[in-house]
């Protein structure tokens, strides 16, 4: 078995503003620092790890996540995804 090449691959990137839970965007952006990432390259790595049908984090990873829903209040879940109403 031949191992995948790990060349850059060229991209265009855009900017976009997306409406996100408060408590979510900050665990994001937490997660991004303590991996010293941007927020943009973790959300880009989750979407093509979903893609494929994989899991895009390792348990220590999960653990770190973990500790930063605790710092902030998420104690929202995948079963909640279709079910939040926004605050009018």
């Amino acid at each position: 078995m031949v191992p995948k090449r790990r060349e850059p691959v060229e991209i265009q990137r855009v900017q976009t503003g997306v409406r996100m839970e408060k408590r979510v965007l900050k665990v994001l952006k937490g997660l991004a620092e303590v991996l010293d990432i941007s927020l943009g390259d973790l959300l880009e790595g989750i979407v093509l790890h979903s893609f494929d049908g994989k899991a895009p984090f390792s348990r220590s990873t999960l653990d770190k996540i973990g500790d930063l829903r605790r710092i902030y209040g998420l104690d929202l879940d995948s079963s909640h995804a279709h079910r939040l109403k926004e605050r009018p």
